[in-house]
């Protein structure tokens, strides 16, 4: 089971954004996407941040309640993301969720974003192992 890696599980067409999108063109992103979350990267696809859904409901009631669309998502973003390696261990990564870790990871290869992987991800992986498990020749 050690030999499943983030690269083999990952998803490699996340939903991203730029740090100067509008947050309700964000949140039509996200919608569409229909993901809890993305990284937000540069023009050189250098990981500069996080937007979830949590981090935009606060900004987005404001924005609802004055119909005021003047926050982007520099300004609702966090800015420090824990990231994965596409040759790191699902295992491991499945440790490190099962606390209070995020739910999404972007995955970093050589500086720049390849994918993300979410608890799912994680989940499907471990899923396959252990079918693998119990299969038995007939």
């Amino acid at each position: 089971m050690e030999s499943l890696k983030v690269r083999d599980y990952m998803n490699v067409r996340p939903v991203t954004f730029d740090p100067k999108m509008s947050l309700s063109q964000a949140l039509d992103k996200l919608l569409t996407a229909k993901q809890i979350g993305g990284p937000v990267i540069d023009e050189t696809r250098k990981v500069v941040g996080f937007l979830s859904e949590q981090d935009m409901i606060h900004k987005l009631l404001k924005v609802g309640y004055h119909c005021q669309d003047t926050h982007n998502v520099q300004e609702c973003m966090r800015p420090d993301v824990l990231t994965v390696s596409p040759e790191d261990s699902i295992i491991e990564l499945a440790n490190t969720m099962a606390g209070q870790k995020p739910k999404i990871y972007p995955v970093i290869d050589r500086g720049e974003l390849v994918g993300v992987i979410t608890r799912r991800d994680v989940l499907t992986a471990i899923s396959n192992q252990i079918g693998d498990c119990f299969k038995h020749p007939v």
